[in-house]
């Protein structure tokens, strides 16, 4: 019966600490990043950003522009933020190399705008749609910031969402694996579970004491 007891709790362990070390591996980049980031989030106030603002101006050819001036009134309650047609989108990339891409855009008539909100920065495009007038302004907050919104999730996309949720079940993985391993070996190392209960204590006594 010993012998039995034994070996399942060595497949256990074994099966444990497989799951433990190939999602300690999945999330260890992503462990970096947002500890960093937690460290630069906390401290924003003390760490400067220096923005670097980048303007451009063009103006639209006649075709274009007589395409934006022969949209009627009912025709912009139909479109309502439906993005800039191909042939405007394909100018403001080789214009301007702004891909605006299918992102919904703000008609109205005087002018037609897109926001481009981006990790770590702003842009946004307008048109002039009496004069045909484009100006395009982009805004670069630095690596820092950039990092900060991957850490945020802000303005990152579905495909950036994705990776936090994946991220967030292999820590917890990670967490929940770690939590059976020490309990597996607590037999042998007594000061385990006082380790563990600080571990929760300290930020709770933080919690209750300090937040307000």
């Amino acid at each position: 019966m010993e012998t039995s007891a034994n070996q399942r709790r060595a497949y256990w362990l074994k099966t444990l600490h497989q799951w433990h070390w190939i999602s300690s591996a999945l999330c260890l980049l992503g462990m970096l990043l947002f500890a960093a980031t937690g460290f630069t989030l906390n401290h924003a106030g003390q760490i400067e950003a220096h923005p670097v603002v980048t303007s451009k101006k063009a103006t639209l050819p006649a075709d274009l522009q007589a395409q934006l001036a022969t949209l009627n009134a009912s025709d912009e309650d139909d479109k309502a933020n439906d993005p800039l047609p191909p042939a405007l989108q394909q100018w403001t990339e080789t214009a301007l190399s702004v891909d605006v891409g299918a992102r919904e855009a703000e008609w109205s008539p005087e002018e037609v705008y897109v926001a481009m909100p981006r990790p770590g920065g702003d842009a946004w495009l307008r048109i002039d749609r009496s004069n045909g007038e484009v100006e395009y302004e982009l805004t670069d907050r630095g690596w820092i910031s950039y990092l900060n919104d991957l850490h945020k999730g802000r303005n990152t996309g579905t495909a950036w969402s994705w990776f936090i949720d994946l991220f967030a079940l292999s820590c917890l993985i990670f967490s929940i694996t770690g939590l059976f391993i020490l309990k597996m070996h607590a037999t042998n190392r007594p000061t385990t579970w006082p380790i563990v209960g600080l571990g929760v204590l300290i930020p709770l006594l933080l919690a209750i004491l300090f937040i307000h």
